[in-house]
């Protein structure tokens, strides 16, 4: 893979080697790119709870803002399903039913993110978004997507809906089933038809965009708005006029887990996409850079009045697929969703809310993957629960509340996997000189009055205690043992209370006239033997030895 030299300011790399061949696959990208951003963004805007033209301003200037210092070169920046609906359940109780004041808050969470993003950069976290396992990542986008799916159904049968979570809002629904309205239904399952079959058929072609023309025609010709069939109305022509956020809507720790939910998601999200096209094409992807990127287009999108945006796999895929080169592409499709916003808006008057429904089902469903599940379940049973902890918290909690949990989820399963290390018990394999693991190798001679151990982790405080509690369990077992050999080739680092674990193993042996060595350690725990007094309990002439050679010394089995 050819690198790439990280920058702070990436177009200085890309546009050095821009060629002209390049220039038109941008441009049709770009286009291709708004088509399929515009009934999408008016989709996510509604599911946040702010007026449509705020999604079109999020893809607008947020491309713009990625594509000045983001390092993907495919990376499509815009409003997600997520974020959206991270915005309705938390800037909602927030404004106190004051559109102003939430629409305020949601641009203040924008540059709020934006501030993060660039304390981020600074103290080099990118690893930390790290210990949100992918289990966990399969867990949250299925609670999500169940969540999102909840809140679109009432729009698709017509009816108020409500809830504070996914189960409040399923009885709710289902209450209120008597009141369905047959044509708003109609609508909607109409279009999920046309939008899946059209996807299959036509892949990286701007089908919402078809849906979206023949729905308003449709609603227009047949006069839907008059028979109670809920449209999006009058959306403002022009431009988004660029101002600071309002700052003080919001103490600091209301603000700071909005937006600390966000950064996690969005650079989550963002950085699996970039990644995936990084090495479609052939180019490496500073994941410190992104920081940067997804920074700059939250403050851009918030001085225009916009809501956080994140870097999303399915925009992304509709730029790669419809050629995109370089970032010059989401100035492309900005420039493009400018134009619209200056002369066509008048257009979408009448286009259903049931059809945005139906373009926000259709793009979030293939979040829940329940293949993913149950290969999860087969193979892996603590990364299945991992994934069930975050599916449920979003359920139950919600968005915000979801992603946290499940990060803080992450941290914990990380380090019950530490904590239960697997201890490997040798025993020779037959006709050789080498010893093996008997549990994986039931066909081991066992070591008549040696005991030989391996720990297959680095021995910490968080599994000393586990291994000591094993091998002397073993021990117990075998009241013939003579010897006890611990082997730390598995073992790259060894904390203070390691050594005291192997401390506490030669008392405990020593009480009951079992000798003791130690073979196979690497540099690191010679150190931290040597300065904790292990030598004077073991022979350290040893600490560098095999395990083969030692046990064949002794001439076991």
């Amino acid at each position: 893979m050819k690198s790439i030299r990280p920058r702070v300011f990436p177009p200085a790399e890309w546009l050095a080697g821009y060629r002209a061949s390049w220039l038109r696959p941008d441009i049709i990208a770009g286009v291709t790119l708004a088509a399929y951003a515009i009934p999408v963004s008016l989709a996510y805007a509604a599911l946040a709870g702010l007026p449509p033209q705020v999604g079109v301003y999020g893809y607008m200037l947020g491309g713009i803002g990625y594509a000045l210092l983001g390092s993907s070169r495919q990376l499509a920046v815009g409003p997600t399903s997520a974020i959206s609906l991270m915005i309705a359940a938390t800037v909602g109780p927030l404004a106190a039913g004051d559109g102003v004041r939430y629409a305020q808050i949601a641009s203040l969470a924008a540059i709020a993110v934006a501030s993060l993003c660039l304390i981020a950069w600074l103290f080099r976290l990118s690893m930390l978004v790290r210990l949100v396992s992918d289990s966990i990542l399969v867990g949250f986008k299925a609670g999500a997507g169940l969540t999102i799916i909840m809140t679109q159904l009432p729009s698709l049968f017509g009816v108020a809906g409500g809830g504070r979570n996914f189960f409040d809002r399923a009885a709710k629904l289902v209450g209120q089933l008597g009141d369905v309205h047959l044509i708003v239904l109609a609508i909607g399952v109409a279009a999920i038809v046309l939008l899946l079959v059209g996807a299959r058929l036509l892949p990286g072609r701007p089908v919402g965009l078809a849906v979206v023309i023949l729905s308003i025609l449709m609603a227009t010709i047949l006069g839907l708005p008059a028979l109670g069939v809920a449209v999006t109305g009058e959306i403002p022509k022009g431009l988004p006029s660029l101002a600071m956020p309002t700052f003080g809507l919001l103490e600091p720790d209301e603000l700071f887990p909005l937006a600390a939910g966000i950064l996690l998601l969005a650079y989550v999200e963002g950085v699996s996409a970039a990644r995936s096209f990084a090495a479609k094409h052939g180019y490496a992807l500073d994941v410190r850079q992104e920081f940067l990127g997804l920074g700059a287009a939250n403050l851009a999108v918030s001085l225009g009045h916009g809501y956080p945006v994140a870097g999303g796999l399915s925009q992304s895929a509709v730029n790669d697929q419809a050629g995109a080169r370089t970032p010059l592409a989401l100035v492309v499709c900005s420039a493009t969703l400018a134009i619209c916003l200056l002369f066509l808006t008048g257009l979408l008057t009448n286009l259903p809310k049931a059809v945005l429904a139906a373009i926000v089902f259709t793009a979030v469903y293939k979040l829940v993957d329940v293949a993913a599940l149950v290969r999860m379940w087969r193979i892996s049973r603590i990364d299945f629960y991992a994934a069930a902890i975050a599916l449920i918290s979003v359920l139950v909690l919600g968005i915000l509340q979801g992603i946290l949990l499940a990060a803080i989820a992450s941290i914990f399963l990380l380090l019950a996997r530490a904590s239960q290390p697997n201890v490997a018990f040798l025993g020779r394999l037959p006709g050789t000189g080498r010893y093996a693991d008997s549990a994986r190798n039931p066909d081991v001679e066992p070591l008549v009055g040696i005991i030989a151990f391996r720990p297959e982790a680095s021995l910490l405080y968080i599994n000393a205690e586990t291994v000591l509690e094993t091998v002397l369990a073993r021990v117990q077992a075998a009241p013939d043992t003579k010897l006890v050999v611990c082997g730390l080739s598995s073992s790259p680092f060894i904390d203070l209370a390691g050594a005291k674990m192997l401390h506490d193993v030669h008392g405990e042996l020593s009480a009951r006239g079992i000798a003791f060595q130690i073979v196979g350690a690497r540099g690191q725990v010679r150190d931290v033997l040597q300065a904790d007094g292990l030598a004077e309990k073991t022979d350290s002439a040893n600490w560098t030895r095999r395990m083969d050679s030692v046990l064949g010394d002794l001439k076991v089995g």
